[in-house]
């Protein structure tokens, strides 16, 4: 079931991307073809670029597949390397958590404005980063969870590493 839903999030992740391409190429070809300059293209790859980061980093991106600098995680034994992610896992939980009433605040006071060309609620386009918020929540208590188990969610074997692919 978890696997179904990362394609099928995967696949709203590149339908976005589609339609920001789409955009940006009918964009390029009113301005420069027919010297009329659309703005609703320009706003419309904008938010769908705010949109597809977030989504991605929320639902696409797995764990293991972050970027991240491991050089002190990567040269520490086992235990060690446990408890770095668990105070990781404790340090976004507490930052996040902390940010998440004035995020929700935010992002409902911003439905009186709207977007210049699209007319969009502000809260709308808003919207996904309390998606985005609260996916990486349960994201980190499920690795905090499994750290506290004793199971090394952070090990990276070089030889298996890879593109994504």
């Amino acid at each position: 079931m978890l696997a179904w839903l990362h394609k099928r999030a995967e696949n709203v992740a590149a339908g976005m991307l589609a339609v920001m391409f789409l955009a940006f190429l009918l964009q390029i070809v009113f301005r420069y073809f027919f010297n009329f300059p659309v703005g609703w293209a320009s706003e419309l790859t904008v938010a769908l670029w705010l949109w597809l980061v977030l989504w991605g980093a929320a639902f696409v991106v797995k764990e293991n597949e972050e970027i991240r600098f491991d050089l002190l995680v990567g040269a520490v034994g086992r235990r060690p390397r446990i408890a770095m992610g668990i105070v990781a896992a404790l340090a976004l939980l507490v930052l996040y958590g902390a940010s998440l009433k004035a995020s929700f605040d935010y992002v409902t006071f911003m439905k009186v404005e709207k977007s210049s060309y699209l007319k969009v609620r502000m809260d709308w386009m808003f919207s996904i980063y309390l998606l985005f918020l609260v996916a990486i929540l349960a994201r980190y208590l499920w690795l905090l969870w499994q750290l506290v188990r004793g199971r090394d969610t952070l090990e990276s074997d070089v030889t298996k590493a890879s593109s994504g692919l």
